[in-house]
């Protein structure tokens, strides 16, 4: 995070994210966390040379001492021998401390900046957590704190948000005790563990049917997300595209958000316990679902994949990124998602990321925490304008807004800013630029509870007359 003052105000310095436009941007190569990477790393590179020169001084002495013996055969000349190999020495000497001086110093700066960071993180965190800072806050010219911000921190301390996440009554979250921000998934886990919430815990997930078609495929960042809302107007459904010819062919995973109705109860893999499970548990039976549909699309061992969620979806995208068992069979090169908690998954080494999150959509704070700032992994937050008669709509907000995440992805693919440069390419490099796609389309089930145990959960709310994909025409969380 870069601090900045108004320009003329004389004012102390304040936290801001880097912003292009409507966007504001955190990680990846312009991120504040690789660019400590680098001088870290700069700091060890002079540390070698100053190991390598301090191994030249001993040689250079080893050699003086050793024509010590000769400088009575020819005084003049052995002397001037001895001199000169002395001096080099020195030099090399002199070099050194100098070099040294220079790694005190970039250690020096790397921990004030951390030091600068942490300030910075915690200001902002006073101001988001402690109401009596509220006239403070923006006397200090600090950014508005956002419903994702409150969210987020409500989220750590507040087992009864996550009981909404999941479409129960807030009172059945009681048995989770307080949550913190480190321990969502065992949250979660108490939760399914609670009598009555049985239809919460995992249960096998198969593949029901699949449909092949070849079509033209945009796979933009605003293409795949759009791709993600097509795919969500079916329950159950996911998509698995074959971008490129083989010897650089590649795979898209198109993973939709969370469903409610329109199919029989507890047997859509991405209704409510999709949430849990993939908060919870790691995606554990969905992963092995979306692991064989590759394989049923014709993806061999080695191959490049792509895994694009929304929602729910981006949860069990980025689970694909830590399953022990996916990174076996497969490269997944890059995971995108939209209105996602993911702040909490840690995907395996040689793994991209772009997130997208609305400054005024609570859902990818429902997991308390936020997205680390790493080279690989960038968060994009839109901070674009809603306008007001949007609030009165019902839904999950519309910060939520699949449409408005696809517009944020289009500003994202036409940024100049260096973060998302690199994300959008590395992008492009796992699935090409497009064209005619082998188009798979999966329908997943899951394993249908014992009908005396059918949970007594709250039907989705609809309007009278309301078709059953209507209700799934916007996915949720």
């Amino acid at each position: 995070m870069a601090e900045a003052s108004p320009a003329g105000s004389g004012g102390a310095p304040v936290p801001v994210a880097p912003v292009d436009g409507t966007l504001r941007i955190r990680g990846g190569v312009g991120g504040l966390s690789f660019q400590f990477e680098e001088l870290l790393a700069g700091a060890s590179a002079l540390d070698r040379i100053v190991q390598e020169l301090a191994a030249a001084e001993v040689e250079a002495e080893a050699v003086r001492r050793a024509l010590l013996p000769y400088q009575s055969d020819s005084y003049s000349t052995g002397s001037n021998a001895i001199i000169a190999v002395g001096e080099g020495g020195r030099a090399l000497g002199r070099v050194r401390t100098e070099l040294e001086r220079l790694t005190r110093e970039v250690r020096a700066s790397h921990r004030e900046y951390e030091f600068a960071e942490a300030r910075n993180n915690l200001l902002l965190r006073i101001g988001r957590t402690g109401p009596g800072y509220g006239p403070l806050w923006g006397l200090f010219g600090l950014p508005p704190v956002t419903v994702r911000d409150a969210v987020e921190d409500g989220f750590s301390t507040a087992p009864a948000g996550l009981a909404l996440l999941l479409g129960l009554p807030a009172g059945l979250a009681a048995a989770g005790g307080t949550a913190s921000a480190a321990s969502v998934r065992s949250t979660i886990r108490g939760l399914t563990g609670g009598a009555g919430l049985e239809f919460l815990r995992p249960r096998p997930v198969r593949i029901a049917g699949m449909e092949t078609r070849t079509e033209e495929a945009d796979v933009s960042p605003a293409g795949l997300l759009l791709r993600a809302g097509a795919v969500g107007r079916n329950g159950g459904d996911i998509e698995v595209l074959r971008v490129g010819e083989r010897g650089s062919r590649a795979w898209v995973v198109v993973i939709p958000g969370t469903q409610l109705g329109g199919l029989p109860q507890g047997t859509n893999p991405f209704d409510a316990a999709g949430i849990a499970e993939a908060l919870g548990y790691d995606s554990a039976e969905t992963a092995v679902a979306i692991r064989q549909a590759l394989a049923e699309a014709g993806a061999e061992a080695g191959d490049q994949v792509a895994a694009v969620g929304y929602s729910q979806g981006g949860i069990h995208a980025m689970n694909l990124g830590r399953d022990k068992a996916f990174r076996a069979d497969y490269e997944l090169k890059f995971v995108l998602t939209a209105g996602s908690p993911v702040g909490g998954i840690e995907p395996g080494t040689g793994t991209s990321s772009l997130h997208l999150e609305h400054e005024q959509d609570w859902v990818p704070g429902a997991d308390g925490l936020p997205n680390p700032d790493t080279k690989e992994r960038v968060t994009v937050t839109l901070t674009a304008p809603i306008p007001g008669h949007e609030w009165l709509e019902p839904g999950l907000g519309p910060g939520h807004d699949l449409g408005r995440y696809a517009d944020g992805a289009r500003d994202v693919a036409a940024s100049r800013d260096p973060s998302l440069q690199a994300s959008t390419a590395a992008l492009a490099a796992a699935v090409g630029s497009g064209g005619t796609a082998t188009v798979t389309r999966f329908s997943l089930r899951r394993e249908a509870m014992p009908s005396s145990r059918l949970p007594m959960a709250p039907g989705p709310r609809h309007n009278p007359g309301e078709k059953p994909a209507d209700r799934t025409r916007r996915p949720a969380a």
